[in-house]
């Protein structure tokens, strides 16, 4: 199975209070979003993260090797080096693209106005934003804000938007 999430900020206690998350600590913010992605993904499973990780200072790798899944990175503009040059990811890039189950998608930390294949229904899923944006059709945000503190499958974005000719 292929998921997609982004802005974690694991570490960083501004998600606490710009982003309203329902945590009184840190710690229990980072120990809820670990157990509620080991409990979607399995070790088989890949997941894209498209950007803005972890705070700057904290362990990425020891953060990577909690989290379950073969990781790629689409790196997110609070991304520092740490992150992007830790071990554990499978890829690292600032975009990407990708065929599954017959749709093309567009991989970026950020929304996209306009994105390539889109005359052709590719989909755009991107991060950044927090849910913040209103969607435009074939765009979704996979930040964790927006899905239920949780990674989330092509599948699931499809089923909860209405059919766009």
């Amino acid at each position: 199975m292929i998921y997609f999430t982004s802005d974690t900020h694991f570490g960083d206690p501004r998600v606490l209070r710009i982003d309203r998350r329902p945590f009184s600590t840190m710690a229990d913010h980072d120990a809820a979003l670990i157990a509620t992605w080991n409990s979607v993904v399995g070790d088989d499973d890949e997941v894209w993260h498209l950007g803005d990780v972890i705070a700057k200072g904290g362990d990425c790798e020891q953060l990577l090797a909690a989290l379950n899944g073969r990781k790629h990175l689409v790196i997110g503009n609070n991304d520092p080096d740490t992150t992007i040059s830790a071990k554990g990811w499978s890829s690292v890039q600032s975009y990407a693209e990708m065929i599954l189950d017959g749709h093309h998608l567009v991989l970026c930390h950020y929304a996209f106005r306009t994105w390539n294949k889109m005359g052709k229904k590719s989909i755009d899923l991107h991060g950044h934003s927090h849910g913040r944006l209103k969607p435009m059709p074939r765009q979704f945000d996979v930040g964790v804000d927006a899905r239920a503190l949780r990674p989330v499958t092509l599948t699931d974005l499809l089923a909860k938007q209405a059919p766009v000719p």
